[in-house]
């Protein structure tokens, strides 16, 4: 099996994402059994300055440590359960020691295989504000669309003042819910939830589309990597050293 990095950002989606690689593990291994993973935790403080200057240089540099540490640990290959952070990422896999799943191509993928058209983008503001959704999922000729300007913001507070602190309010997902439903009446046939901690939020029994959960989807697309199994999608190459 191969050994898992996890490039840490939000304590929150971090430990999702690591529960879900355990958990989704116990299927195909058994009782007490998964990959070897390793964390490295980055502090969000350490990110959220070149995140509001759009430095997305300086974001690629912060991850990059901490790929180094994770590369140093022995992992074979790593993930970064922020969608966010994937913006950077365009800097930061042509120097990245180690392979680099990407969350959006993960989601897309799924999404492919589902049958959706069309996906309604949920996420921080610098997310859905930016073009990493749109242009990739153009790959999969899926179609997208994000909520109108006062839902991003409100959306943004609900991540940034809630989520990562750990408080999921009924408030709060009521109100993700009625932006779900304008995506429904839009058109979309799917949601993606494209933060982290997103999925500890809503509830896709009482969600208005079906959710598109990016955490566990890239927690489950590192399980079969290190496993190695027939349905893994393809490691971006690291630079040659």
């Amino acid at each position: 099996m191969k050994h898992i990095g996890i490039v840490a950002c939000s304590a929150e989606g971090a430990a999702l994402c690591y529960r879900s690689i355990c958990q989704q593990a116990l299927h195909y291994l058994g009782a007490h059994d998964h990959p070897r993973i390793t964390m490295d935790s980055i502090p969000m403080a350490a990110t959220m300055p070149y995140f509001r200057n759009g430095d997305m240089a300086g974001v690629a540099q912060v991850l990059g440590r901490s790929l180094e540490t994770l590369a140093r640990a022995g992992a074979d290959f790593a993930i970064c359960p922020d969608n966010t952070c994937h913006m950077a990422f365009p800097l930061l896999e042509p120097a990245s020691p180690l392979p680099l799943l990407h969350i959006v191509r993960v989601v897309g993928e799924e999404a492919k295989r589902l049958g959706y058209r069309k996906l309604g983008i949920t996420g921080t503001a610098f997310l859905m504000d930016g073009n990493l959704y749109p242009e990739m999922l153009r790959e999969f000729d899926l179609d997208s669309e994000i909520p109108d300007p006062a839902a991003r913001q409100r959306i943004h507070d609900i991540i940034f003042r809630e989520l990562v602190n750990g408080l999921f309010p009924a408030e709060s997902q009521k109100y993700l819910n009625t932006v779900i439903a304008q995506f429904s009446r839009n058109g979309c046939d799917a949601v993606v939830l494209g933060c982290t901690e997103l999925p500890l939020l809503v509830n896709p029994d009482n969600c208005p589309l079906p959710i598109l959960d990016s955490t566990r989807l890239l927690a489950h697309q590192a399980l079969l990597t290190a496993l190695d199994t027939p349905n893994s999608l393809s490691l971006g190459r690291p630079s040659a050293k």
